[in-house]
């Protein structure tokens, strides 16, 4: 077996093995890193700290790290459950911070959607299926006998080519597995309640209609008066026109 066969050989089983390390082991989250304060200089660490001057910087710690909130919609919490396989994260991201524009004070939470159960459960057992393809493809000669077979004419014609072969046994598990992975929703929840399904609909929502689906159920909200009213001298415009 020359190089050339053994780069087509371990190309396939590399990105393989990334492929498992990247399915099955821990997500990594990025770990926020805490602003440090400024070193203080001999100078001024000689002078000497009043308790009045600690008592303010904590005063002013305290409204820096806690944002406020309040507003229209304080209290209200909006869900975005969408597809993170389908690329959905960035219109989830835009979405939420229009929402975040729009009604001062809500809070959105983003989550994934996974498929059902069935499909995840297929999915994991895909990259068992590639391992035990490309086995069989390099070592079916042994192991036929071993059950009692005699190879088949299609293993010998596969293994012809079997460089090929383990690439498109690759290509075909990783396509099937993002495939199963993948779930197509956009769901929005307004306090637990669902008010737009991309499941049933078959689309993304607009803008506008976010805005007043989530705004006719904010509590004492204006979003629905404000709207009627703009509707209302629309409508006395176009009919004395």
């Amino acid at each position: 077996m020359d190089r050339v066969q053994l780069v087509l050989l371990g190309l396939p089983i590399l990105l393989f093995c990334s492929d498992l390390v990247t399915l099955f082991g821990p997500e990594q989250l990025p770990t926020p890193q805490p602003d440090l304060p400024p070193h203080p200089s001999p100078d001024a660490a000689s002078d000497a700290v009043q308790p009045d001057d600690i008592a303010a910087d904590a005063a002013a710690s305290a409204q820096i790290a806690e944002p406020q909130v309040d507003g229209p919609a304080s209290g209200t919490t909006v869900e975005l459950k969408f597809c993170a396989s389908c690329s959905y994260r960035g219109n989830a991201v835009t979405v939420k911070k229009m929402l975040e524009t729009s009604f001062p004070g809500i809070h959105v939470v983003l989550e994934n959607y996974p498929p059902p159960f069935p499909k995840r459960a297929l999915s994991k057992a895909v990259p068992f299926l590639q391992v035990g393809a490309m086995a069989t493809l390099m070592a079916g000669d042994q192991i036929f006998p071993r059950f009692g077979m005699v190879p088949p004419p299609w293993y010998y014609s596969l293994r012809a080519n079997r460089f090929g072969t383990m690439a498109t046994i690759w290509l075909f598990g990783n396509f099937a597995q993002s495939f199963l992975q993948s779930s197509g929703a956009f769901e929005v929840y307004c306090n637990g309640q669902l008010v737009f399904s991309k499941l049933s609909e078959q689309r993304f929502p607009s803008e506008f209609e976010l805005r007043e689906l989530i705004g006719n159920r904010l509590p004492d909200s204006q979003f629905g008066k404000n709207l009627e009213k703009v509707l209302g001298v629309l409508i006395n415009t176009m009919l004395a026109c």
